[in-house]
């Protein structure tokens, strides 16, 4: 296949919007390599390991760890990564490594296989997290050994709790980074910088971001400043396209806004919230799919765990399992997600049908 085929920068910007990266054309058993060589580097010989998601929450966690133990390296992971992540880091960190799991919850028994064996391994293990976890998996990694701590997904961020355990006086600028995580994490929009966090860590590496935060906290320099500002241009035209194909469908009690488009998922659901969506569903390219509530819809979690995701009861993913081979996908895109959007809209239509008739 030509280059050409997939520079983003020969695309319009409507077929930018309804097409994936060219990241998506990448073999997984290429970045699969690519990550474990990686991961090994990163891994071995390395006093604290922290695996992280890699957004601004799981990232100002590697900074809470590296400001608290003197240092921490760092290897991200998706929630659909952990599983290989914590293989990796059970093959190659020493006996003697403190390993911390940041913004992370397993969907499933399959995600926590290597826990024993990495507790077996090395010498402590800490998991910080705010997500929803089931009783029985929370309950098993407990039992193997790991200091899990779980914090309220309504009412804190995981830097929220890293920073409440990590036993260390922190100075002010750290508390008030997590406050501003928080703030765009549960997706309380009352501070102006946890959007620039956000947009932050999704455009620069993970370790530049984490060494400016380190440096100035949640008030970002003119340098990044700069970057945020030419980059949003784009996304906010990508974000009116996907606003533009939005439909509103009535699901049960609650009217679900729903979506197709390569954008930023938070700006798209809070346009749909203004035109009276209690919910949002936003189809990514790639196959994925957002799922944004409010204060009338709390269960995103509960839809999202129906079609092979998972979440917090206002914000959470998923990737329906709809994608049997290349011709899907070019039907996808050209459909603007639509099997991917029925599959998402039946769960929630399941999910309205158990709802409870007195309620």
């Amino acid at each position: 296949m030509e280059d050409w085929l997939i520079d983003d920068d020969r695309l319009s910007l409507g077929r930018k919007s309804v097409l994936p990266g060219k990241g998506f054309f990448r073999p997984n058993s290429l970045n699969h390599d690519q990550a474990r060589q990686e991961a090994t580097a990163t891994i071995r010989d390395a006093d604290v390991v922290v695996v992280a998601d890699p957004d601004a929450d799981g990232l100002a966690c590697t900074a809470l760890i590296r400001v608290a133990r003197g240092t921490g390296a760092l290897v991200p992971a998706g929630p659909h990564s952990l599983r290989r992540s914590l293989k990796w880091v059970t093959e190659y960190a020493d006996s003697d490594t403190t390993v911390y799991v940041c913004d992370l919850a397993p969907d499933s028994q399959d995600d926590i296989e290597h826990v024993g064996p990495l507790v077996d391994r090395v010498d402590s293990v800490t998991w910080y997290d705010h997500h929803q976890w089931t009783h029985t998996l929370a309950e098993q990694v407990r039992q193997a050994g790991v200091e899990l701590v779980v914090g309220d997904s309504d009412e804190v961020c995981t830097a929220d709790v890293a920073l409440s355990e990590l036993s260390y006086d922190f100075p002010d600028r750290f508390a008030e980074l997590a406050a501003v995580t928080r703030d765009h994490d549960l997706w309380i929009r009352e501070d102006s910088r946890s959007d620039d966090l956000a947009d932050y860590a999704h455009w620069v590496e993970p370790e530049e971001y984490v060494g400016t935060v380190l440096e100035h906290g949640p008030d970002l320099p003119p340098e990044a400043e700069e970057l945020l500002e030419s980059r949003r241009v784009q996304k906010a035209a990508l974000i009116e396209k996907a606003v533009e194909r939005a439909q509103l469908r009535e699901v049960g009690p609650w009217t679900v806004g729903v979506t197709y488009g390569r954008c930023s998922q938070n700006e798209v659901a809070e346009a749909l919230r203004e035109q009276g969506a209690d919910a949002a569903v936003i189809v990514k390219p790639a196959g994925s799919a957002s799922i944004r509530g409010t204060e009338k819809f709390k269960q995103c979690h509960e839809v999202a765990a129906q079609v092979n995701g998972g979440g917090h009861p206002k914000a959470a993913g998923c990737k329906p399992d709809v994608y049997d081979d290349m011709l899907d996908y070019a039907h996808h895109w050209t459909t603007h997600g639509a099997v991917a959007k029925q599959a998402i809209l039946s769960a929630f239509h399941r999910l309205a049908d158990r709802r409870d008739p007195e309620a």
